[in-house]
């Protein structure tokens, strides 16, 4: 079980202080073998620890101006009675104050390392490891000595709270015990202030029909609050339900008071998680993926209900996306398959419940299956890739789940037939969508975008569902666009394609076949051993996991895109196979991002607007006739949804590298997005606007609305 959250929020610099001189009282105490760690890890630790502790603690760690000290016998007494998990535990989660978890977790247990030695414990042979769990019963009072009474001064009496604070703890947990749980009809056809699915609804449109905030109020639109979060990579996509705001970072997960930011509780999953966009809820549980763990945590308190390994994360293996919740599952793919991990990637379910294991589908085909012989004749253990980097819709009437599986990871396994062997290069079930059925696992159809992709132009992007007239009927669509911008619309029963709207940014595909969809590239891109090719878009693509929207009244698509190519190389025998340098397309003015408008019904641009900046957030679509998305350069916008022009904007603390999402609450409409922290989009196309500087952390969540009489301007 997970640890109980915490129903406060930060505590004060003093405070901190004296609870680590005080101890964590929450850790049972468990003498069953003495604490350990290395020399080396020690050394290391007295290095972390000048950097980022000296100015509280003291270089010597007798104490500073900010903090007590740490090498004394008043903390010995004190922490002699823990276990260096409780140690290790809190330093990680408060030190630095205001800023836990911002170093990575073996530098905090190379510090604890550093304190144990200075307070007299010998070095030994075994690493201290950096995780609460497995430090658990290494005991610290084996390695402290007694010492007298009087060199622990009296711990203050414990302050009791005041009328006031009780007041405030009773409101919280009312609130907290009111959490209606999330059904499948809630999740079908959430409440209009609702943000309870990735892209509000199962059809990942994107897209709010609340409409406080319009096209003549935007203007108006002022800070609500603000919360630091976990340090970490943004992308993150919160969750509002029932006045309760989800928000994960760095394998944190937190539960804020959605109107007032006021934190109510906190989970901290073991190891930092890496990328993650986004959560989901069902029932009285929300789902959090860190690395390769699925957790389920109670929304009314935090508590972990379950836990489940889904693959070695040993392997190299972790999410980014977080699951779809449906019938009673959440469904989950997994990403970063290349070697060593042979047979590509998968799309796992999990009962909602238990986190019990009910299907598993691998995204790329397996010899003797369907599709199996699409990889040039190459055994399992040279089929690499098809990660799923973003979540799956889900059409309830359908009953289809729809996932984007991304590229292969080995190119020369489709350049080169090693094996002699027969079978196509199509390499299925990259640059496909997966239709499946979510009580087996089942596949109902695929369709692969762009075959035989070797120039990591993936097509793993969100699946929009719509309903289109095509030739004088209603027919329930898919429609999805690749790196290469160009998009594809399928019919989401059958997947017979449709027709494709091509972008503009990319040559390498020189024709489209009206009937089928299959692209045909230019003869001249084809892939020479080391010889290099300029391409548009990069590998980066011309649009990436920033998602589109899809505003269903007007029938328009607004998409966030980038304008980059590359000078691509094939190496044989290179770990990746390929070198795919990034630059501004040739001629460019200078304007890299990029907003498109574009009509379904008739195929057609309404509109593009151009910045310098990199494009760097999803889009969001409202009732109110707006968007709003961001980009590298800090700023945050809503404009016009006809024309693209900025009707307000406003600058934020980092890179908009997120998904904005809109709700209300008592009926006042928000609009909320992370910035700051970052991720290798903006780290790998920094270079192409290299004026444009960004702080390198500092994941924070931004909440606006609209002025009322009596509310304060936040400032």
């Amino acid at each position: 079980m997970g640890r109980k959250p915490e129903l406060a929020g930060a505590l004060a610099l003093g405070a901190l202080c004296a609870a680590l001189l005080g101890g964590v009282t929450a850790w049972a105490a468990a003498e069953t073998k003495p604490a350990s760690f290395t020399k080396a890890q020690a050394e290391h630790g007295a290095q972390v620890y000048l950097a980022a502790c000296q100015g509280c603690h003291g270089a010597d760690l007798g104490g500073g101006p900010g903090g007590p000290p740490l090498a004394a016998a008043a903390f010995r007494a004190r922490w002699r009675q823990q276990d260096a998990g409780a140690l290790y535990a809190f330093i990680r989660e408060k030190m630095p104050p205001n800023a836990g978890h911002s170093l990575p977790d073996a530098d905090y247990a190379d510090v604890t390392a550093h304190v144990l030695e200075a307070n007299g414990i010998k070095p030994g042979g075994a690493p201290l490891p950096a995780d609460p769990a497995a430090l658990a019963g290494m005991s610290l009072a084996a390695a402290f000595p007694a010492e007298s009474a009087d060199a622990a001064p009296t711990a203050p009496a414990a302050i009791p709270p005041d009328a006031t604070a009780l007041a405030a703890a009773k409101r919280r947990a009312e609130r907290l015990k009111a959490i209606r749980p999330v059904t499948d009809e809630m999740l079908r056809r959430p409440d209009d202030g609702e943000w309870i699915n990735w892209r509000r609804t199962y059809d990942q449109q994107g897209f709010s029909r609340l409409a406080q905030v319009n096209r003549e109020t935007v203007a108006g639109l002022q800070l609500a609050w603000s919360w630091e979060l976990a340090p970490g990579h943004n992308e993150i996509t919160p969750l509002v339900h029932d006045g309760i705001l989800f928000a994960a970072s760095a394998g944190r997960l937190e539960a804020l008071d959605a109107a007032s930011g006021d934190l109510l509780w906190r989970y901290d999953h073991p190891g930092a998680g890496a990328v993650l966009r986004n959560l989901s809820i069902y029932g009285d549980l929300v789902y959090m993926a860190v690395n390769t763990d699925v957790v389920a945590l109670d929304v009314h308190d935090g508590h972990q209900v379950w836990s489940t390994r889904v693959a070695d994360p040993a392997t190299g293996v972790y999410f980014t996306a977080g699951g779809v919740a449906a019938k009673g599952k959440i469904f989950q793919g997994m990403s970063t398959c290349s070697a060593p991990y042979p047979g590509g990637c998968f799309i796992v379910a999990l009962d909602a419940r238990t986190g019990k294991e009910a299907w598993r589908f691998n995204t790329l085909a397996q010899p003797g299956q369907p599709g199996g012989d699409s990889w040039n004749g190459a055994p399992l253990d040279r089929r690499l890739g098809g990660s799923v980097w973003i979540t799956g819709a889900y059409d309830p009437d359908l009953d289809l789940l729809f996932f984007g599986v991304a590229q292969t990871y080995r190119t020369a396994t489709l350049l080169q037939n090693l094996t002699g062997k027969p079978g196509s290069t199509d390499g299925l079930y990259t640059n496909s969508t997966l239709a499946i059925r979510p009580d087996t696992g089942e596949l109902a159809w695929h369709y692969q975008h762009f075959a035989r992709d070797v120039w990591d132009l993936d097509w793993a992007f969100e699946r929009t569902l719509a309903t289109l007239t095509i030739d004088g009927k209603k027919r329930r669509t898919v429609t999805t666009g690749g790196k290469l911008t160009i998009f594809d619309t399928l019919d989401a029963k059958t997947g017979r394609y449709l027709f494709s709207y091509d972008a503009g940014l990319q040559d390498l595909v020189a024709r489209i076949d009206p009937k089928t969809g299959a692209k045909t590239v230019a003869a001249k891109f084809k892939p020479e051993a080391n010889v290099s090719k300029q391409i548009c878009p990069s590998a980066l693509g011309g649009r990436n996991w920033q998602a589109s929207a899809y505003n269903p009244d007007s029938g328009v698509l607004f998409v966030p895109m980038n304008e980059t190519c590359m000078d691509f190389r094939w190496i044989p025998g290179g770990a990746f196979d390929i070198d795919a340098a990034m630059h501004a397309r040739p001629g460019s003015d200078g304007l890299i991002g990029r907003v498109q408008a574009i009509d379904l019904a008739t195929h057609k641009t309404l509109w593009v607007r151009r910045e310098r900046a990199v494009h760097a957030s999803a889009i969001l679509a409202t009732a109110g006739g707006l968007i709003f998305e961001g980009d590298r350069d800090r700023w945050f916008r809503a404009s016009d949804d006809r024309t693209g022009k900025v009707l307000w904007r406003t600058r934020l603390n980092g890179s908009v590298s997120s998904f904005p999402i809109t709700f209300a609450v008592d009926g006042v409409q928000y609009v909320a997005v992370t910035a700051g922290g970052g991720g290798p989009l903006d780290a790998w196309l920094a270079g192409l606007t290299p004026e444009l500087r960004t702080p390198p952390s500092g994941t924070t969540l931004w909440v606006f609305r609209l002025p009322a009489p009596g509310l304060e301007t936040a400032r």
